[in-house]
């Protein structure tokens, strides 16, 4: 069995009932999402649908609304929960900004539930990290994308959470934090997948707190449980609860536990296809960094 392997039900029910407080704790998610936003404003591309793949509460969805205001836009996630939340929203926004028409579909990014070649722009912000198969992922993405289309995404990185990977290390031999993608890894993915050159770069974010109850109570209202299939069945017990204060206690700095978030971004277009004279197609570019 594969320890690290995300079970999308367990995953569906969390992101349900964090809906509701979501976007109160996602300072980190916005921050991300914006810094994602100001990246178009170098790409010319005026999209006719745009797919904004693992949505959430729609935060993002309704800033690329009011960037592309005569866009439709294919809001997808998970969680009906997170949809819901997304609606009861957009009305209010609708009023104030007027905006793109938007459609919400329920679904995996593994298996998009959309016809191929349907959208100018696929969107995905913070979501891919739940991915079981990631190179299977940018096969989708690159199916319904219309040649010439845009993927444009962020994901986490192997350092993310570093601090309290390290803090759980010897406290038992259960998995507590999913396993994430190295960057050259997601470059190398893109390109057989299909996509043409692919553009990566990351950065290093860090959110500081009082106490470790901090750091897994945000955690917790953000929908990010430990979904994987090596995870623990029961309650921490008391002794490994405190092995694991003690152990991340050991990264306080300044008086504040550090949290570290790798944050990868990446973009690429999906290129006219190449073809050999017997028809079978050709894509072979090198990624590079930025």
């Amino acid at each position: 069995m594969n320890d690290f392997l995300i079970d999308k039900r367990r995953l569906r029910r969390a992101f349900n009932r964090a809906a509701p407080d979501y976007d109160a704790a996602a300072v980190l998610q916005r921050e991300v999402c914006m810094r994602m936003l100001e990246r178009l404003d170098y790409i010319k591309l005026q999209p006719a649908h745009i797919l904004d793949a693992g949505s959430g509460t729609g935060w993002g969805t309704r800033q690329l609304a009011e960037k592309y205001p005569a866009t439709r836009i294919i809001s997808l996630d998970i969680a009906i929960g997170m949809l819901q939340t997304a609606r009861s929203h957009s009305g209010w926004w609708r009023k104030l900004f007027g905006g793109a028409q938007q459609m919400q579909v329920c679904g995996d990014i593994e298996t998009l539930p959309l016809a191929a070649n349907s959208v100018e722009m696929a969107w995905s912000s913070l979501a891919m990290q739940w991915c079981n198969d990631l190179p299977a992922t940018f096969t989708e993405l690159h199916r319904v994308l219309k040649t010439d289309g845009l993927l444009m995404f962020s994901t986490f990185g192997p350092d993310t959470l570093k601090e309290l990977r390290q803090a759980f290390s010897g406290v038992d031999r259960h998995n507590h934090l999913n396993r994430f993608a190295d960057m050259h890894d997601i470059g190398d993915m893109l390109v057989h997948a299909g996509f043409a050159e692919p553009v990566m770069d990351m950065e290093y974010i860090t959110l500081t707190y009082d106490d470790v109850r901090g750091v897994l109570y945000d955690l917790k209202r953000i929908g990010a449980h430990n979904a994987t299939a090596g995870r623990g069945q029961g309650l921490m017990g008391k002794n490994a609860w405190s092995s694991l204060v003690e152990n991340y206690e050991r990264s306080r700095r300044d008086g504040k536990l550090p949290a570290t978030y790798e944050v990868i971004y990446g973009h690429a277009w999906k290129p006219q296809p190449r073809v050999t004279g017997d028809g079978a197609a050709i894509i072979k570019t090198p990624f590079k960094l930025k």
